[in-house]
């Protein structure tokens, strides 16, 4: 593996992290492989951080955008009408909405998750007059102003530099270990008139809490928040970036558990090849923009709607997508719960749903010693968690088999060699919390 050169590392700023992780030159990427510069292979179980859910230079995008490309097709439009824009459109609502019964219109904020976060806050405040916005427990939407203030982890609120407020945290589920009922104090201070809590005008959370660390709400617990939101008159808002786009099996991670947001938050895998691009869905009635009121200079990379065209037609015009990412995700939960059953003290839980999946360790110093000892061995894959504590797979949704048995081969080993050092032995005196939401 060929050194990266120290010219270059003082060249970029200290901001830098996946580098330090994984300290390789990478050249090319085909499907669920990197290669770094002297061609040496990597399985990535990190895809992006789940902007890649098909894969690197998937070949039925690749000719799309390249054809685009070669045909002197609008590269940049901002939001003016392009072919390539309203064939987006339309497919989006006939493939993915219409069959859904979900009745949305669509913003596109700008080119990242971040920007779909803040389009959303804004868009609530703006149609209800209120300011307060109901956040949780290690929920992460972006690194704007906006999006810091209703994300949970205080190193990257930390980064902020100025008070980030409106926003007012509430335990994510089973935040408590199930000692107390879901929503007895957002439920309570949202009834007595003595709380001190301006009434929100707006709901945020992720179904599966992905930079969280892997944390799946239960169906019932989000059911019971969508019916709280409308008791109250409170706009649900979902943030889907990262576990959108058939992440957790279905389409939307939302679907199977029977709600229909008021807004939704989509970017990372919704362009299909990587390219920056974000989408706001809102109910037709939340609509109250003025022309030009939220907008931005690449909201417009018409490139990304050719590939997220080709995307949606080619994997969700059918059940049969779906089927395959649970198949799989059922492959890693048993894997990683069975992980888990050999490594007692190392390891805590196996947790997850879908393609989205976490190995809980018992420290951030061994989760990091995990991915240390797995990219030795030719394995991506990253932490999670407020601490770093969980190994987190997002493996590409169309990883073969035969590559994501390898790549948890990798991955069991390193647990193993992790187990058996000296790390281990700092660790065996925390207790074990066998709980699994595989």
């Amino acid at each position: 593996m060929s050194p990266i050169s120290d010219a270059i590392i003082a060249l970029e700023s200290e901001v830098r992290s996946y580098s330090r992780s994984w300290p390789a030159e990478f050249d090319r990427a085909v499907g669920s492989h990197m290669y770094d510069v002297d061609g040496r292979e990597y399985i990535d179980f990190f895809a992006g951080a789940g902007a890649l859910n098909y894969g690197h230079n998937n070949p039925i995008l690749k000719k799309v955008l390249i054809d685009y490309i070669s045909d002197d097709r609008v590269m940049h439009s901002l939001d003016m009408f392009t072919t390539s824009r309203q064939e987006f459109i339309e497919t989006f609502n006939d493939v993915i909405l219409k069959p859904r019964g979900y009745d949305y219109k669509l913003a596109f904020p700008g080119p990242g998750g971040t920007q779909a976060t803040e389009a959303a806050l804004k868009l609530a405040r703006k149609y209800t007059g209120r300011e307060s916005v109901i956040s949780f427990t290690n929920g992460f939407h972006g690194m704007t102003l906006g999006a810091l203030s209703v994300t949970g982890n205080s190193l990257k609120r930390g980064g902020a530099g100025i008070p980030l407020v409106h926003a007012t945290p509430m335990p994510y589920d089973d935040y408590f270990d199930g000692d107390y009922p879901d929503f007895f104090y957002l439920e309570r201070l949202l009834t007595d008139s003595g709380s001190g809590l301006n009434k929100p005008g707006a709901v945020i959370v992720e179904t599966v809490q992905g930079e969280g660390g892997i944390n799946p709400a239960r169906y019932e617990w989000l059911q019971n928040l969508s019916k709280l939101c409308k008791k109250h008159d409170i706009l649900l808002i979902i943030d889907d970036v990262q576990m959108g786009c058939g992440r957790t099996g279905t389409f939307f991670s939302f679907e199977e558990a029977g709600i229909e947001p008021d807004m939704v938050c989509l970017s990372k895998s919704i362009s299909g090849y990587g390219i920056p691009m974000a989408l706001t869905l809102l109910k037709p009635e939340l609509d109250v923009w003025e022309p030009g009121e939220h907008n931005g200079t690449f909201r417009g990379i018409s490139a990304g709607f050719a590939t997220a065209t080709a995307a949606i037609r080619e994997y969700w015009s059918d059940d049969t997508f779906t089927t395959s990412i649970k198949d799989k995700g059922e492959t890693v939960a048993k894997r990683f719960q069975s992980i888990v059953d050999v490594t007692p003290g190392i390891t805590v839980a196996a947790k997850g749903r879908g393609l989205a999946r976490g190995i809980e360790m018992a420290s951030g110093e061994l989760a990091d010693a995990v991915c240390e000892e797995a990219f030795k061995n030719g394995l991506l894959v990253e932490t999670a968690g407020p601490s770093g504590e969980v190994v987190k797979l997002l493996a590409a949704l169309t990883i073969p088999e035969d590559v994501l048995n390898a790549g948890l081969d990798i991955l069991e080993s390193a647990v193993a060699t992790v187990a058996s050092g000296e790390l281990a032995d700092s660790a065996s005196t925390i207790p074990n919390n066998e709980e699994s939401y595989a």
